[in-house]
């Protein structure tokens, strides 16, 4: 690999949205003869490169523009100006947090798939084995080149140990438990994940790109990945929201804001020391000069009419126009979650008598379960083990496999789903209008402006929305309806670093009784809640 495996120069991404809003909307938006257009930069001017052996950690507000970049240097996205190059023969392995996993396809399928390009390299092997029999001296010693390169290679890349290679890693990652031979379309979204890392793993890039790599990993395997990344010899980019996990693993931040991408050498936390210094010398240079300018305004404002002393005013006119102007960044909204509590609750919210959870075979034994009124319980365990299925059985969601599910008197259920449809078309405004039918164009935006939402994010289609701006906007129905229980499945998956100190703050001070699914320890040991640990509930 060269010294610097991506090297990105001036790279800009233009969005333009051009939406079709329903006619209620586009009334009380007074857009009745006219399409709602918006544009803006995702990214501006930005210039990047990595090393070998760097470990980098991107950061930066929910939708300030990492995964658009992700998808830019990989290909998948095409910068409006700038340029993108790679290394020449550098392979890059994408772990990208959307990736669709084909139905039909088995766990093993998806694993030796990793080695799908040794078998091209192997066809191409055996075509130059095949013209050395035609060939003359000349070519054949070029050819004996090549086929001892790609020889080299195939067994680099462990080409003739693949059956052996996808067994230790899907032993490695819980795989082989699940059972290589299931489809993947019947995984939870912690076990495709694990899928994915597996067949990464497999493919041995020369650079690693993890977008949101442990969401819906469990404790175990981010630990696991923690000490694979730290043994990963080639270089890394990492786009995270898990602090401890990125202080654990990076040695570069390039944080993202305002459209531009600023490098710090060190992990997150001496990033947030610098970050803090460079915003304090900002803001101090900031309020000198604008002292300056007004003085020097003053001054020309009181002498440039006087002959004495309009030479000296000219002077400070000059001064000004050729000054450069400091300009503060605009500070991004932060999101105030708080959770509105209904009326009181019976004791018992739910009791179960020997249910049993599954599908087409039971994931628990039989279990007699009661959670009363002001518990707060998070359940954690392995991914798989059926944590959302017990969720949504308690709900009444699915049916259990055998034994029942008494829900209490007088609940009023707040419940935040793990995972929703990709495809809503909907923008975040008449996403909220139709929860809430009776709240006027103010009370929308004004709903969804407090969960850390710009107008550029209000008036857009949901589902152009990264992750944690589309789990912001969930939250702003589940905060808006009263409850006094409240079923959060992985909240803080994709959230950022604010969202999620103002999710743990409002937690705290909710009134009502919480259960919730997290994979995060600081998150819920800080929630002082019980623990339900739901690797004791399986069979």
């Amino acid at each position: 690999m060269n010294d610097n495996a991506i090297t990105v120069d001036h790279v800009s991404k233009l969005y333009k949205l051009y939406d079709k809003p329903s006619d209620r909307f586009k009334e009380a938006m007074g857009l009745t003869k006219k399409k709602l257009y918006r544009e803006h930069y995702a990214l501006r001017d930005v210039s990047f490169h990595v090393r070998r052996g760097e470990s980098i950690g991107i950061i930066g507000t929910n939708g300030s523009g990492k995964s658009t970049f992700m998808n830019i240097i990989t290909g998948r996205l095409q910068p409006d100006e700038g340029k993108v190059e790679w290394s020449k023969n550098v392979r890059a392995g994408y772990l990208d947090q959307h990736t669709a996993l084909e139905k039909g396809m088995t766990i093993r399928q998806v694993l030796t798939s990793a080695f799908d390009f040794l078998l091209d390299m192997e066809q191409e092997l055996n075509g130059i084995y095949e013209k050395m029999g035609e060939a003359d001296e000349d070519t054949m010693q070029q050819l004996m080149e090549d086929a001892g390169t790609l020889q080299e290679l195939l067994t680099a890349h462990d080409f003739y140990m693949i059956d052996s290679k996808v067994e230790e890693v899907g032993r490695a990652l819980g795989l082989s438990e699940i059972g290589l031979d299931k489809d993947v379309s019947e995984l939870s979204g912690g076990q495709r994940t694990k899928v994915l890392l597996g067949k990464l793993l497999l493919e041995k890039p020369d650079i690693l790109l993890l977008d949101e790599p442990t969401n819906y990993l469990d404790v175990s395997h981010i630990e696991w990945l923690k000490r694979y990344l730290n043994d990963y010899e080639n270089a890394f980019i990492l786009i995270s929201h898990d602090i401890p996990f990125l202080n654990s693993v990076v040695n570069l931040i390039y944080n993202m804001e305002n459209q531009k991408l600023d490098r710090y050498v060190g992990d997150y936390d001496h990033f947030k020391e610098v970050h803090a210094v460079q915003k304090a010398q900002i803001e101090a240079a900031y309020n000198r000069q604008q002292q300056e300018i007004a003085q020097l305004k003053d001054f020309v404002a009181r002498n440039k009419a006087r002959v004495a002393t309009r030479n000296m005013a000219m002077s400070r006119q000059k001064k000004l126009d050729r000054m450069d102007v400091i300009e503060l960044a605009a500070e991004k909204p932060k999101p105030e979650f708080r959770f509105l509590y209904g009326r009181a609750p019976g004791r018992f919210l739910f009791t179960t008598e020997q249910l049993e959870i599954g599908y087409d075979r039971p994931l628990t034994k039989p279990l007699d379960l009661v959670m009363e009124r002001g518990n707060r319980i998070v359940m954690v365990g392995a991914n798989g083990i059926g944590k959302t299925t017990l969720l949504k059985s308690l709900l009444g969601l699915i049916k259990p496999y055998s034994g029942t599910v008494n829900q209490g008197d007088y609940l009023e259920i707040g419940y935040f789903e793990q995972e929703t449809s990709g495809d809503n078309g909907r923008t975040c405004l008449e996403e909220i209008w139709q929860e809430f039918p009776s709240w006027n164009q103010y009370e929308v935006r004004s709903a969804l402006a407090k969960c850390g939402l710009t107008t550029k994010h209000i008036e857009s289609q949901v589902r152009v929305l990264s992750g944690g701006e589309q789990a912001k906007v969930r939250l702003c129905k589940l905060m808006n309806r009263q409850s006094n229980v409240l079923i959060l499945d992985e909240p803080t998956n994709h959230l950022d670093a604010d969202a999620k100190d103002s999710l743990l703050t409002a937690l705290k001070e909710y009134k009502g009784s919480i259960l919730m699914v997290c994979h995060e320890r600081e998150f819920y040991e800080a929630l002082g809640a019980q623990i339900w640990d739901c690797s004791s509930f399986c069979r």
